[in-house]
Formats: C-alpha cells, structure tokens, sequence
C-alpha cells in the first residue's frame, strides 16, 4: 500500500508512536509517505496534492530511530504525490503543539483530510469524526457521566470559584485546547494564586475546572485502542502507566513521567466498554484513553501516544498490529468497490 502520515513538521518531529508506525509500514516494503500538515496543496480541475518526503523504498532501517535520522537526512527524497498516488492518508499531527505562529496549522491536517476522503483515500482517523471531536477534551464531555471526574468548562471566573468551593476546594485546572501537561495546575485550598491562574489560563481560551482525583498522586494509564476495542497480544495489553516525577501531579511523558505495567482492572475494562460504541459509530480508528482507577480522566483523538515506551515495561510495541489492521481496511475497500463509507472502514474490524 501507499500510505502518507501527516506530522506537524518532519523537521521537528521526534521519535514517537508516528515514527514507530512508519518504520513498521516501511520494513513491511510499504510505500511510506511523510509530510508536514504544512504541505498540502490546492489546485482546481486536479487532485489534492502533498509534497512528501520518502526514504527510498530498499533502505534498510533498523529501529524508528534510526527510520527518523534517516527521514530528516539528506537520503529522504521530496517529491509531490497527489491524491491518486495514495491509499491512506494517516492524520497524526497535533494541533496542540503547534506554537502561537502557527495557528494556520492546527486544523489544516483535518480540513484537507475531509477533501481527501472525497477523492476516495483511506483517511485515518475519519477526517468527519476528528471535525467533531477537534477539541477531544469537549468530544471526552459527550461520553457517560459515569465514568468521567465531576468537572465544568468555562470562562466564567465565578463559575470556576462556585465549582472550586463545591469541590471542597481541591481541583484540576486546565486549558480546554491543550496537552502534554502544560499550563495545568492543582489548586487547593492554601493556593494563594487562584484568581491569577484563572485569568492566566482564560486568556488561552476555555478553561477545565475538574474534580481532583486523589489516586491521580499514583499516576494515570494510558490505554490504547483501536477499532473501538483495546490492544491485546494474548496475556500484554496495550497499555502503560505514567507516573510523576516527585512532587509533581501531571503524568505526562512530556512532563518527566516515567513508565511503569498495570494491572487491567474492571473498571478500566468498564470504561472501555462504555467508551466503545461511540468511538466506532464516530469512525475513530485510533484513539488513547487516560485513565486513574474507575474514572477516564482524558480521551486523545488527534494523535495518542506510548508505543515508543511500551519496551520500556516489556511489552511488545504493537505497531504491527495498526498496520495489519490497515492493511485488511484497504482489503475490504477493495472486495466491496464504493459501498463502505470511510467513516465506516475506519473502524471496521
């Protein structure tokens, strides 16, 4: 197949669960595309195009470190490819990581990706259903009540204070559009910035005000899933708990955090199963879900993470999983020629 992932710039990209897939899908003898979600190019009466980057097929590459030095190097051809070129188009920048320059840039990768899709390309996740789901921290509110911390999202001061008090003044602030840990503060009842942080974080946008999930202290679980249905190798799931550096309550992997197994409790067996069925009706073929003990604390639609952390805690990395999956979506498109809608193939099993 001919398969092109959308990064937010190969010059900056870092060896993560993108590259990780790539290098799978290429040692496979796939053709495989890489492009920022800068490269993308409009013309009337022709089909959408893409100045990729391409390391010659025969290259051999021995680890997704090696699969990136080599992407960034000068052995990687350019060249245009245009809708017609290709099978897949794999959306997997992040919008949130685009700096304040570049604001051109956060949904160009799903807006192309809808022109994409009409010209018949396999766009992964569903390019309608990551429209939807943009700002995933929303997309995570439209989920059971159940499963998900108390929280509120507003710009309102007072409302955030009223929520602040209700919570016996312990909660999770945080920008609606962000990630990686940044700019998300504990606020208790002895923090004397409270009022600041507000108007710091209001000026971004929306602001989270969540319930403060004490057994956050241990760390969180990143799980990934696919089609709707969690990872699973036989007994290894895919799955890895992030624990914070000392002194700090953000589990990120940006943040320092480090990787530690996990149990696959019930109740995270629960919130999959509660999870699930909206994933697969909205057309979200890969998608990370953050869990601390019973309650999903985030859901990351555009682009999740932790492969490239899962030899870390002796788990297989999974990626050929993603690409055996693709591979058999491309089959199935094939044996029933326009009758299954993208949104469809795109979780289909």
């Amino acid at each position: 197949m001919k398969i092109c992932f959308v990064l937010n710039a190969i010059e900056t990209e870092q060896c993560g669960t993108s590259v990780a897939l790539m290098t799978e899908a290429h040692t496979r003898g796939h053709e495989v595309f890489a492009m920022g979600v800068g490269d993308f190019s409009f013309r009337h009466h022709a089909p959408l195009s893409m100045y990729s980057t391409q390391l010659p097929p025969k290259t051999k590459v021995k680890s997704p470190e090696n699969f990136l030095e080599a992407l960034q190097s000068e052995k990687a051809e350019k060249k245009e490819i245009t809708a017609e070129d290709l099978d897949v188009l794999f959306i997997r920048n992040n919008p949130t990581e685009e700096i304040s320059d570049r604001r051109w840039a956060e949904h160009a990768g799903v807006a192309f990706g809808r022109m994409m899709q009409q010209e018949g390309v396999l766009v992964l996740n569903d390019a309608y259903a990551l429209s939807h789901a943009f700002i995933d921290k929303l997309y995570f509110e439209e989920l059971p009540e159940c499963i998900k911390p108390d929280s509120i999202i507003t710009r309102n001061k007072t409302a955030i204070l009223d929520f602040w008090e209700k919570q016996n003044k312990k909660i999770i602030l945080k920008p609606l559009e962000g990630s990686g840990g940044r700019d998300v503060y504990f606020i208790d009842e002895e923090d004397q910035n409270l009022n600041q942080i507000i108007d710091t974080i209001s000026q971004q946008g929306y602001v989270i005000a969540q319930e403060y999930l004490p057994a956050a202290k241990e760390g969180d679980v990143r799980v990934l899933l696919m089609n709707g249905r969690i990872m699973q190798k036989e007994d290894q799931i895919a799955m890895i708990k992030r624990v914070a550096v000392e002194g700090d309550f953000r589990s990120n992997f940006s943040q320092g955090a480090s990787a530690e197994s996990s149990e696959y409790t019930d109740d995270m067996k629960r919130i999959v199963e509660l999870t699930a069925p909206k994933l697969i009706r909205d057309g979200l073929f890969f998608v990370g879900l953050d869990i601390v003990k019973d309650k999903l604390i985030e859901i990351n639609v555009l682009s999740p993470g932790g492969m490239n952390r899962f030899s870390e805690i002796g788990l297989p990395p999974f990626t050929d999983m993603v690409i055996d999956a693709i591979e058999k979506k491309l089959f199935y498109k094939k044996m029933y020629p326009g009758q299954l809608p993208n949104r469809i193939l795109a979780t289909m099993e």
